[in-house]
């Protein structure tokens, strides 16, 4: 049964990561069995062993004839790391948080694109700081998708709510797997006046890669993170290829 374990995982990975992203908030109610299981196309069983990994995970509560509802209340800086958990006593904590957008266009990054295997060199460049009330920044995020589609016009369309994973959730870019570094560093010169933090400064730094299930990149994403602010949380499990 190796093959319905790797199923249920697969799915419970993918609305994991749409729930710490926002797509499903706190107490919302997930769509129904009949239209997950439409979704993936996947039996009732392999989608109820993966609403158990979500409620095991704590993201979700299963109520018997009634449904699944998000009880995920922390708050993800709509980063694509699912790991990434703000301390900043969660959604209440990082209410104050004001984004900043630095860059928003289509960019050619040859090197890049060698990096990654992608066959064109075209990306969208979003980077984004974001800030406490007192200007301060907790985080400098750097993302790069690959400009294919509907996605190439995107610095002209906008995000969808102004998120990018939603964006890209929308475009049927989903996740499948990520790989990354994370490393500690000071901040430099430039990134510290970016941040209005001292040069110098330890923040946490994150390098990831997310593919689709083809194999082919979602999104490369680099990222600084106040580690005051920021924990890194691994979940690993029998099946789960995180």
């Amino acid at each position: 049964m190796p093959g319905q374990v790797h199923k249920h995982h697969r799915i419970a990975r993918v609305l994991a990561d749409e729930i710490r992203a926002g797509v499903h908030s706190t107490g919302e109610r997930l769509p129904g069995e009949h239209a997950l299981t439409e979704r993936f196309g996947v039996s009732r069983t392999t989608l109820r062993q993966a609403l158990q990994v979500l409620g095991d995970q704590g993201l979700i509560a299963t109520h018997p004839g009634i449904g699944s509802f998000v009880t995920f209340d922390g708050t993800p800086l709509d980063n694509r790391l699912g790991w990434t958990r703000s301390l900043a006593g969660g959604a209440a904590g990082a209410a104050g948080l004001v984004t900043e957008v630095l860059r928003f266009e289509t960019v050619g990054d040859p090197a890049l694109a060698a990096e990654l295997g992608t066959q064109s060199d075209a990306f969208v460049a979003l980077d984004r700081v974001r800030r406490l009330a007192d200007g301060s920044g907790v985080s400098l995020e750097h993302s790069r998708v690959p400009a294919v589609g509907a996605l190439a016009d995107l610095p002209s369309t906008g995000l969808t709510e102004g998120s990018l994973n939603k964006t890209l959730l929308a475009a049927g870019r989903i996740t499948e797997s990520g790989d990354g570094q994370v490393s500690v560093r000071g901040l430099d010169d430039a990134e510290a006046g970016t941040l209005r933090r001292s040069p110098g400064e330890p923040f946490l730094h994150l390098a990831q890669v997310y593919r689709a299930a083809d194999g082919s990149v979602v999104e490369q994403v680099t990222s600084l993170l106040d580690p005051a602010r920021f924990q890194l949380h691994v979940h690993s499990g029998r099946g789960d290829n995180r």
